[in-house]
């Protein structure tokens, strides 16, 4: 009897030194503030919560930067995070916000669309919860790789079917957390809903000329180094596409489906006058056929189950190289937002944006990305 006892007392103790470590590790993340830098091309700095008073003190409130030019002209706004374990969009929008500046025209960035997701990873990947880079000066930066879908504690519990609001589109329940499938939003809805209408009411009054959506997507997906563009953006999208091909940047263009709902490319074109795009890079800690899932995986893009299956034939990118690092990742999502920025401007002179300060795709590569963080 007091072996059993001993034995029990020993499970208990065992449960909660784990779970102990568990709920500090999870509490960590949920309450962890990236330490994002005002860059000197700032004018301002909003919330989303501006454009969505729900959204006032929840976890899903986050920054708008601002960089407004001292001439008029067009205006952008770029997201990442959207899913946020997709994190090249992440980094291209805070590489973006702390770099450049704005001469004509105003840039608007959210590095961080869908907070929420950020405080949390999904279940049974084995993410990473961190990524961390060396700036120029020795300094360490730490930031949040996150989920695909809003955190369950924000929005819970999902239902069997997910019904798309203002389509009437049946989906899977877990859907109803992927922001990418919640616009043109709700205003008093699930939190997801609310985040996506704060960014279609920022677009609707401030009357943003053309929106850029940066995902990744696993290199056995068809749809990869890829923009997504809805008819109205076409014209740009080709002229950009067609740019970023000359410099040898593989890129394809997609029409956004008209049957397919709640994301930015179509919701946003529909619902909006802004031209709506959506740009996909390849990333190996995306994929299903990957192999041990880390911080080195997420960083270097380099698996060797990955090398195999580009062997087969399997695969949607050139994985030739056996890698598709960070740099790279977040080096096209720079160079094609400088290429439609620049089509936006050929194809209607009046919304020419002219902006100085955002790495190329060559410089990302050579430099990496902590050489951009302040």
């Amino acid at each position: 009897m007091k072996k059993q006892y001993a034995s029990a007392a020993a499970i208990l103790v065992a449960a909660a030194i784990v779970g102990g470590i568990a709920g500090n590790s999870f509490y960590t993340k949920r309450h962890f503030k990236e330490d994002i830098v005002k860059g000197d091309g700032v004018t301002e700095v909003r919330m989303l919560s501006d454009y969505n008073p729900r959204l006032k003190g929840t976890i899903a409130d986050t920054e708008i930067y601002v960089l407004k030019g001292e001439e008029p002209g067009g205006s952008v706004l770029v997201l990442g995070s959207t899913h946020a374990n997709e994190p090249a969009g992440h980094m291209a929008g805070i590489v973006i916000e702390e770099n450049a500046k704005v001469k004509k025209g105003t840039v608007y960035v959210i590095p961080s669309v869908n907070q929420s997701a950020l405080t949390h990873n999904d279940a049974l990947d084995g993410a990473p919860q961190y990524m961390h880079y060396t700036t120029k000066t020795g300094e360490l930066r730490t930031f949040q790789y996150g989920s695909r879908a809003t955190n369950p504690i924000d929005q819970w519990p999902d239902p069997d079917i997910y019904t798309h609001r203002s389509s009437g589109q049946s989906l899977s329940g877990s859907e109803t957390r992927n922001l990418n499938r919640c616009y043109p939003g709700v205003e008093d809805g699930t939190i997801s809903e609310q985040v996506a209408y704060a960014v279609k009411n920022l677009i609707t009054t401030d009357d943003i000329t053309m929106e850029i959506d940066l995902h990744e997507s696993s290199p056995e997906y068809a749809v990869n180094n890829a923009t997504v563009a809805h008819e109205r953006a076409m014209g740009i999208a080709s002229e950009g596409v067609l740019n970023l091909q000359l410099e040898d940047i593989a890129m394809s263009l997609e029409p956004s489906p008209a049957t397919l709902h709640g994301l930015t490319h179509r919701e946003l074109g529909d619902f909006t006058n802004t031209y709506a795009l959506l740009m996909e890079t390849g990333n190996p800690s995306q994929g299903r056929l990957r192999g041990k899932t880390d911080e080195a995986l997420v960083q270097t893009g380099i698996d060797p189950c990955y090398v195999v299956n580009y062997g087969l034939g399997l695969l949607y990118v050139d994985y030739s190289s056996g890698s598709f690092p960070m740099e790279l990742r977040v080096g096209r999502h720079l160079q094609g937002i400088s290429e439609y920025i620049a089509a936006l401007g050929n194809n209607e002179p009046d919304k020419a944006i002219i902006v100085e300060g955002i790495p190329s795709y060559q410089e990302m590569l050579d430099n990496k990305v902590g050489f951009y963080l302040k």
